[in-house]
């Protein structure tokens, strides 16, 4: 791990999983010993309303679009449901720094999250086309 990696503190979260109904997909994961963290979540800044899920395997945020966004549309057109991975991150601003530096491409500049309280999160887009969510920690 690189000095620079190292102190930006990041620790994973979750996989994003992109859905159109979070009920139905709750009884799939369920099938694989998954269940509900929490309250479900409408974010209206992001279009989206959400829902972490635990269990076996690491924690998932199913997302799905609300109303007349599209949020997630276009992932699930393309067939993909897996389509981010989120890490809590010390320090956000060093860690937009770093990615940056390493070529990402910021998707969605810093903003506050209701799925997390307010703290603020953002998406970077690696050079290998990963999505990728740093969530500020505190």
């Amino acid at each position: 791990m690189s000095d620079a990696f190292a102190a930006i503190g990041l620790h994973f979260h979750h996989i994003g999983v992109a859905c159109r109904d979070l009920d139905a997909e709750t009884r799939y994961h369920a099938t694989l010993g998954y269940a509900i963290e929490g309250a479900d979540f409408t974010d209206p800044v992001q279009g989206i309303s959400g829902r972490f899920l635990v269990g076996g395997g690491p924690r998932l945020e199913l997302l799905a679009d609300i109303s007349d966004r599209t949020t997630v549309a276009p992932w699930l057109r393309k067939g993909i449901r897996m389509y981010h991975l989120a890490w809590e991150a010390e320090d956000l601003d060093q860690g937009v720094a770093h990615f940056t530096a390493e070529r990402a491409r910021i998707v969605v500049p810093p903003v506050a999250a209701v799925a997390f309280g307010g703290r603020r999160i953002t998406f970077l887009m690696l050079p290998n086309l990963q999505l990728i969510e740093l969530i500020a920690r505190t």
